[in-house]
């Protein structure tokens, strides 16, 4: 869409090298929550994140309600909206990819809390605001 903010390629290589994102949900009243450590995948000209909690995860609760927040990673600072993913299974097996690449030094125990049904019901595409 015209006129909708997108990500610099800068900002995505930055965000997607990044070992770890922090991700503030927004509250009802504008202010920002605790940030919470996750990590973050690239798709294309997307990002994206998950509760390794599924949909019990607080933060993602919390991002759900308002579907805005702020993200700090590798030096980048900013306000996002939180966009549904979690639907599209081609775009879902390519992010279990992405983290299996990314992460794969932690292991098949560790990478699974995010690459499983649960966790991928809860995909989350940042959205630079």
């Amino acid at each position: 869409m015209e006129g909708m903010p997108t990500w610099t390629n800068d900002e995505l290589s930055r965000i997607a090298e990044a070992e770890e994102l922090d991700l503030a949900p927004r509250r009802n009243d504008g202010s920002l929550r605790d940030a919470v450590t996750m990590w973050v995948v690239r798709d294309g000209e997307n990002l994206y994140v998950r509760s390794m909690h599924g949909s019990d995860g607080v933060w993602y609760r919390r991002a759900r309600a308002r579907h805005e927040g702020h993200i700090d990673a590798a030096g980048v600072s900013k306000d996002v909206s939180f966009g549904d993913a979690s639907r599209d299974a081609g775009l879902n097996k390519r992010i279990d990819a992405a983290y299996r690449q990314k992460y794969r030094r932690f292991g098949p125990d560790i990478v699974g809390s995010i690459v499983n049904p649960g966790a991928r019901a809860t995909t989350i595409r940042l959205e630079p605001r």
